[in-house]
């Protein structure tokens, strides 16, 4: 028999994408966690604030660069 004979498929694609869908049928939904609401409420209002450090260091690095051009902003009426 060769290699040909032994395949089901027409091309080797089409036997990925049957096995990207392998385990559809069967898979496990329990990976999920329970929570109080009040620990969903606190985490909720977390995400609302910036707490990466590298974020931070960014964002206070734009605003020195800010401080430092409002310093050659002239602002005048041009009528």
């Amino acid at each position: 028999m060769t290699e040909d004979q032994k395949r089901m498929y027409d091309k080797h694609i089409e036997h990925g994408d049957d096995m990207t869908y392998e385990n559809e049928g069967n898979r496990d939904m329990s990976p999920m966690v329970r929570i109080s609401l009040k620990e969903y409420d606190k985490l909720k209002e977390r995400g609302k604030y910036i707490t990466d450090r590298d974020m931070i260091a960014c964002i206070d690095k734009i605003e020195e660069l800010v401080r430092a051009l409002r310093k050659h902003i002239v602002r005048t009426d041009f009528e």
